[in-house]
């Protein structure tokens, strides 16, 4: 039987607020420096200081010191592998920023890994609109014994439908496995619950419409099977037109 318990002890905003931890991290940086290099000694030194230094505003330097507080404690040994990728339209810079860590809970190791690419402009040689692109976060303590594909789209059109498919691609046969999946936009599903229902053995698979406006749609999930526990947290560029 699938224990839930621990990860109701963790709580959704283990897994579902690292969209919102990471973007903030990825942006404290002096961009006329070697970027990568001072984001990620800051990062992985766990240089407080020099993350917080490129703001202007003191308010976000506290919002920034919160933050990454808070994954420190539950991701002690969590490592920022960053990689410059290019630059987009109007001269932006583009990021690929890896995490990597583990976090060990009522005796079982909870395993972080999220990918996002992280695209801003700067003035005064501060970092300016940021924007997360691409993001995918899992948190899972199954030693990765199961197989998963994340088939989420990165961009859709606004109002258009689209696949969402959660795919074990190993046969469970007669094992029981649960999870469930829900979407956000903004910051109110940080307040919200997913509930876990009976799923059949080959994952999650769902059919959905893409908001009327532009924006980003955020999906957060969880399977549990036998092996573990496996949550998800998938960003979808919501755009009205492609470029």
């Amino acid at each position: 039987m699938v224990k839930l318990h621990s990860w109701k002890k963790i709580g959704l905003f283990i897994y579902i607020n690292f969209y919102l931890i990471f973007p903030e991290l990825a942006i404290s940086q002096n961009t006329k420096v070697d970027i990568k290099k001072n984001l990620e000694n800051g990062l992985n030194n766990r240089n407080l200081e020099m993350i917080k230094n490129v703001f202007n505003e003191e308010q976000e330097r506290l919002m920034i010191e919160k933050k990454f507080s808070t994954i420190i404690e539950e991701f002690p040994d969590a490592k920022w592998n960053i990689k410059k990728i290019g630059e987009g339209d109007s001269n932006e810079k583009i990021f690929e920023i890896n995490v990597m860590g583990k976090s060990i809970i009522n005796g079982e190791t909870y395993v972080l890994k999220s990918k996002f690419k992280y695209i801003f402009s700067t003035i005064n040689n501060k970092i300016h609109l940021g924007e997360i692109k691409n993001l995918l976060t899992t948190i899972r303590n199954d030693n990765n014994q199961i197989d998963i594909s994340f088939n989420i789209p990165e961009k859709v059109l606004t109002g258009t439908k689209y696949h969402i498919d959660i795919i074990l691609n190993e046969p469970l046969g007669d094992l029981m496995i649960a999870g469930g999946i829900k979407s956000h936009q903004d910051e109110s599903y940080l307040k919200q619950e997913i509930n876990i229902e009976p799923l059949g053995s080959g994952g999650i698979f769902k059919i959905t419409r893409a908001p009327s406006k532009p924006g980003i749609q955020i999906w957060s999930g969880i399977i549990a099977h036998p092996k573990g526990l496996v949550s998800f947290t998938k960003s979808v560029d919501i755009v009205d037109k492609y470029n």
